[in-house]
């Protein structure tokens, strides 16, 4: 895969999908080939599993049904979508990866990370070049996520005490693997991508 592979992560009302844009912007104008995309979803098969996982009342799925549908969706995304582009020398940005479900469906409910690792190498076995992660209090970011209009909340829903301790596990992770980047998320759009530009314009050379 000859292109750039980055994800963004956070919790949720961090600022990634906004950052993402931006990102894609700043990185056109530069002349790169981006290819913007999310999690789940990124491909026609992957949106239709997004509509299962993010609607509906939290006991909808159990982590353990969770993690084989992202996964599922995941597969396609890359098959469908995030192979295609890298090979053709883009650089790709995927709003959400492998991260999310590490610390989502892994540790928030229960000890299932040794499970999501086994099935990340079996069926998907790919890691980003580069993942920012988007920092925020998980109340700050809960505020927001809450104030957005539409159905995608279910995991919103699960409350305050759920993102804290996502926030907790994407920190731990970070500190585990060199291909993090921390970035502050507190702060206007203008500053947070001033600090994401900051973070990906060493790994372009």
């Amino acid at each position: 895969m000859a292109g750039l592979f980055i994800s963004l992560e956070g919790i949720d009302g961090s600022g990634k999908s906004t950052q993402g844009r931006r990102l894609a912007e700043t990185l056109r104008a530069r002349g790169h080939a981006v290819t913007l995309t999310r999690e789940p979803g990124g491909s026609p098969g992957a949106e239709e599993i997004r509509r299962l996982v993010l609607e509906g009342a939290t006991d909808r799925w159990s982590a353990e049904t969770e993690i084989l549908l992202f996964t599922a969706a995941r597969r396609d995304h890359l098959e469908k979508t995030i192979r295609p582009a890298l090979a053709r020398g883009d650089v790709v940005i995927t709003d959400r990866f492998a991260d999310s479900t590490r610390i989502f469906q892994g540790i928030t409910r229960g000890d299932l990370s040794q499970k999501v690792d086994r099935l990340h190498s079996l069926m998907i076995g790919v890691e980003p070049d580069l993942t920012l992660l988007f920092d925020l209090d998980p109340a700050v970011g809960l505020a927001r996520a809450t104030a957005r209009a539409g159905k995608e909340l279910r995991f919103e829903d699960m409350g305050l005490a759920f993102q804290t301790q996502a926030r907790a596990g994407f920190l731990a992770l970070a500190a585990r693997h060199d291909r993090f980047r921390i970035i502050d998320a507190d702060a206007d759009p203008d500053s947070v991508a001033a600090r994401v530009w900051q973070a990906v314009a060493p790994i372009l050379g």
